[in-house]
């Protein structure tokens, strides 16, 4: 792990990036939002939140250990997230 602003930029691009596909699926298939996806935007938003909030919280005591914690959390919501993309109909 480098450092904390690369671990933001990777949280921001990850959800940023899911959130964009939602609206690529969007535009393709039914041109208007559909509750699934509205579901895995509002999704995103909170992991995004949730996993912005743990970066900043600056009680931790072993710094490494929390920031790999966070980068696996990244990792699987984001698969997640993409799973249910995927899934749409």
């Amino acid at each position: 792990m480098a450092n904390k602003r690369d671990l933001k930029k990777d949280i921001n691009y990850v959800f940023g990036d899911i959130i964009e596909a939602v609206y690529y699926w969007e535009l393709e298939n039914t041109q208007k939002p559909t509750k699934e996806s509205d579901a895995i935007i509002d999704d995103a938003f909170a992991g995004f939140d949730e996993l912005i909030a743990r970066v900043n919280d600056r009680s931790v005591e072993d710094t490494r250990a929390h920031f790999k914690a966070i980068n696996k959390d990244l990792e699987s919501k984001g698969r997640a997230l993409i799973e249910k993309i995927n899934k749409l109909k």
